[in-house]
């Protein structure tokens, strides 16, 4: 019989397929059937932001999937990802659906200008955090050796990660306990991951190093962190930076992952970053979790492009008078004056411009949930995916089927 309650994955190596409508998970299955061998796929995720931009409940998002692989007939392995979760609320909602992997995220008690204090705004930060941290003692002054790379604990670099980190780690504590409390009462496996890479520097090794300790110390269920990594992870395009630094930054991450572990390094905004995926798949011997979310979603405005260019104007339209709006809570460089209007467009040049260029693609990303909860453009996009299901599962399957692959590259 289909198995329609995910379970843990564990240290498998996984990739996360975000599903914004609803619909996908038939083109992200047939994806993971004929490419994803040795990949275990996590077929329901959704952040907490995500499902309030698209008026979809943590039960929705799990029983569309849930539903789909039943259709299917598959009876394989497979996760649901409670992404992003910042409050205990979170927690108690999504336990409840019936999640097994739980993404924490503490960024709103991140402060992301630590790097840049001075040292006299440093001390004074330090000493206001400094009374509700306890793991200060524990680093101060060591150096950790592994292998090749060497980390050094002097004052400054523990100071600024209690600066930046301490009342994040205490949080991440706070709901790993509240994960374990609420789905031990269900009688629900569970596994953790910790997101920790949305700032706007890098984490650096020290930094790794006493965020992961310190998370397994208290007993957490670690399978994965996801830190900054060095250059750019834009949503919707491709990594932007230089190849062989990011691969030095990931031996070193994975030095500590090795010694402190195992558990698993996450990629998030891993959506079509197809240049690093053979490098962070052969640099972590297959400990990986790669996190994609919108890119269905523009793959889904493919399909429109394809059957109805008018509906597809019109998307383009809306999502060019909200793009100013929704882009706040989001990374990206490109803005309207990339894009042409559509009007001046040919039909048949429409999904090349706007699907297949980065300014196209991110401003169509960040406003998903404006499209989709707009009465009659959310209907209509929504009708037209449900009236072209073939259309729909071919383009999802290819665009999988090319991160897949890449992934399998460096296995």
């Amino acid at each position: 019989m289909p198995s329609r309650r995910p379970q843990t994955l564990e240290l498998d190596p996984s990739f996360g397929y975000g599903d914004r409508l609803g619909s996908a998970t038939p083109g992200h299955l047939e994806a993971h059937l004929a490419h994803g061998d040795g990949i275990s796929p996590v077929f329901a995720q959704q952040s907490i932001r995500e499902m309030e931009r698209t008026a979809r409940s943590p039960a929705d998002v799990l029983a569309d999937a849930s539903a789909a692989l039943s259709a299917e007939g598959f009876d394989g392995h497979w996760g649901a990802d409670a992404d992003h979760l910042k409050t205990t609320t979170d927690v108690d909602v999504t336990a409840a659906a019936g999640y097994a992997f739980f993404t924490i995220d503490p960024s709103d008690h991140v402060d992301t200008a630590a790097d840049d204090y001075d040292p006299a705004t440093l001390d004074e930060r330090f000493e206001a955090v400094r009374p509700e941290i306890d793991w200060i003692d524990t680093y101060l002054g060591r150096t950790v050796r592994l292998g090749q790379v060497e980390i050094e604990f002097d004052e400054i670099t523990v100071r600024r990660a209690a600066v930046k980190y301490g009342r994040a780690i205490a949080h991440t504590r706070a709901l790993a306990d509240q994960i374990l409390k609420v789905t031990g009462r269900l009688g629900h496996p569970h596994e953790i991951e910790l997101s920790v890479d949305e700032t706007p520097q890098p984490t650096s090794l020290a930094e790794h190093f006493i965020i992961a300790d310190q998370c397994l110390e208290s007993g957490m269920n670690l399978v994965s962190l996801a830190p900054r990594y060095v250059g750019g992870f834009e949503k919707g395009i491709d990594y932007r930076g230089d190849l062989d630094t990011l691969e030095r930054s990931l031996a070193g991450h994975m030095a500590i992952v090795r010694e402190l572990g195992p558990y698993k390094l996450s990629l998030h905004s891993g959506s079509d970053k197809l240049s690093i995926y053979p490098i962070i798949a052969r640099v972590t011997g297959g400990l990986f979790h790669v996190k994609t979310a919108g890119t269905s979603y523009l793959e889904a405005l493919r399909v429109v492009a394809r059957h109805d260019s008018a509906l597809f104007r019109r998307v383009i339209e809306f999502s060019r008078g909200r793009f100013e709006a929704d882009r706040a809570t989001y990374h990206i460089s490109s803005e309207l004056r990339m894009l042409p209007p559509p009007a001046g467009i040919a039909a048949t040049d429409l999904e090349s411009v706007f699907l297949d260029r980065d300014a196209g693609r991110q401003i169509l990303h960040v406003t998903f949930g404006s499209v989709l909860t707009d009465p009659a453009l959310g209907r209509s996009v929504k009708e037209l995916l449900d009236a072209e299901p073939a259309t729909h599962r071919q383009v999802l399957a290819a665009h999988f089927g090319r991160h897949l692959r890449a992934l399998r590259q460096g296995m």
